[in-house]
C-alpha cells in the first residue's frame, strides 16, 4: 500500500510515520516544507495542480494530513489549517489515483462541554476561539468534498515530544526549574481544567487503523476519561521526584478545593493526591513568569472540561487507546529531565 503522509515532521505527524514504517506492507511517502522530506511541497502556499500531478505519478492509496499549525493569529491559522486542506482535497478530486483521505483533525473544533458530559461526533461544534474554527472549517472541507475521507478528532495527545508550550510541557519545565534551583514550591495557574488525554503513540495507531478501514465521517480519538490537570500534576511530581508543595492559583470564586475522586488512581484527600506533593489551592495571586500551567481562559477554547465518547473508534476501527497517562507523563519527564 502507498501512503502518502503530509506533516511527517510534526509532534502527530513523527509518530505516524514511525508505526507506518513498521508495516511492510506500507510504502511511505513524507510530504512536507522542512529539507528532510521526501517531496518539497508548501501545502498553504502550493497550487493543487503542482500537487495533483505529484498524486498522478506517485499514485497513493492512501493520503494522510497530519500538517497544520497551534500558533498564529486567525490569518496564518486559516493558512495552514483550512487554505491548505482545501489544496489537498481539490488535488485528490482532480487526480486519478483515487486514494483515500485520513485528515487528523482535533477536540477544539467542538469547543467546550457541560461537565460530566463525553462529547460524542454528532455533537453540535461550537469553536470556542480561532484555531478550533480553523480546524472545524478544513473538516468541513473533506467531509464535502465527496472524497473517501475519514476525520479524526483527536482530543489532548501527549507523551514523548509534547510541545513546550502545551499545559503539560509547561508543567514538567516548570517542575524541572524548580528541582533545578531546590525550590520547596511550585505555583500553578489553570489547574481545574479536565481534558481527555491520549498517548501520542496510540493516535500513531489510530490514524493506521483508519488508513486501512472503510470508516468515514468523522471517529472521536481520546480515552473516554477526563483528567483534572491537577492530578496530571501530581502524578508528574510522583514521577519526577520532586517532593514540594504544589501552588494552585486562581481558584475560581465556588469551586471546590482540589481533592475528590482522583481519576489517576481512586479517592483522594482534599489537597492530596495519592503519592505526590500536596497542592494547595490560593486566591488573589498572580504566578510568576514561565511557572504557570494553562492559563485562564483556556486557550484551546475548550472550556473548564472536555471528554471524549469513543465507541465509534472501538466499534469502526477496531481501536481502543493502551497507553496509561502516568507513562505518557514518565515519557514527557524523561525528555526535560534531560535539559537538567
Amino acid at each position: 500500500m502507498r501512503v502518502l503522509l503530509l506533516g511527517a515532521n510534526g509532534f502527530l505527524g513523527r509518530f505516524v510515520a514511525d508505526r507506518l514504517l513498521a508495516d511492510p506492507a506500507v510504502h511511505l511517502t513524507a510530504l512536507g516544507r522542512g529539507d528532510d522530506a521526501d517531496v518539497r511541497f508548501d501545502l498553504a502556499g502550493g497550487s493543487p495542480g503542482a500537487l495533483t500531478r505529484f498524486l498522478d505519478a506517485v499514485h497513493p492509496g492512501v493520503v494522510i494530513n497530519c500538517a497544520g499549525t497551534t500558533r498564529g493569529g486567525a490569518r496564518e491559522l486559516t493558512r495552514h489549517n483550512t487554505v491548505a486542506v482545501a489544496t489537498v482535497c481539490e488535488a485528490l478530486r482532480r487526480s486519478g489515483c483515487g486514494a483515500r483521505l485520513v485528515q487528523v483533525g482535533c477536540a477544539s473544533e467542538y469547543g467546550p462541554s457541560q461537565p460530566g458530559s463525553s462529547t460524542a461526533e454528532d455533537a453540535v461544534p461550537r469553536p470556542g476561539g480561532p484555531y478550533g474554527v480553523s480546524k472545524l472549517a478544513a473538516s468541513e472541507l473533506v467531509l464535502g468534498s465527496g472524497l473517501d475521507a475519514v476525520v479524526l478528532r483527536v482530543f489532548s495527545p501527549v507523551g514523548p515530544g509534547t510541545p513546550a508550550g502545551s499545559p503539560l510541557g509547561r508543567l514538567a519545565e516548570a517542575m524541572r526549574r524548580a528541582m533545578q534551583s531546590g525550590d520547596g514550591e511550585l505555583k500553578l495557574g489553570g489547574l481545574g481544567v479536565h481534558r481527555d488525554f491520549v498517548d501520542v503513540r496510540d493516535v500513531a495507531r489510530a490514524v493506521h487503523a483508519a488508513s486501512l478501514s472503510a470508516a468515514q465521517g468523522i471517529v472521536n480519538i481520546g480515552t473516554g476519561r477526563a483528567v483534572r490537570l491537577r492530578d496530571a500534576a501530581a502524578v508528574l511530581a510522583r514521577v519526577a521526584g520532586y517532593a514540594g508543595a504544589l501552588h494552585e492559583l486562581d481558584v475560581p470564586p465556588g469551586r471546590p478545593s482540589p481533592g475528590g475522586p482522583s481519576p489517576l488512581g481512586g479517592p483522594a484527600p482534599a489537597g492530596h493526591s495519592p503519592g505526590g506533593p500536596a497542592i494547595v489551592a490560593q486566591r488573589g495571586e498572580s504566578a510568576p513568569e514561565g511557572l504557570t500551567g494553562a492559563p485562564l481562559p483556556y486557550p484551546d477554547g475548550c472550556g473548564s472540561w472536555q471528554q471524549a465518547d469513543v465507541r465509534t473508534a472501538r466499534d469502526r476501527l477496531g481501536w481502543r487507546p493502551r497507553i496509561n497517562l502516568e507513562e505518557s507523563l514518565a515519557d514527557i519527564w524523561m525528555e526535560a529531565a534531560c535539559r537538567i
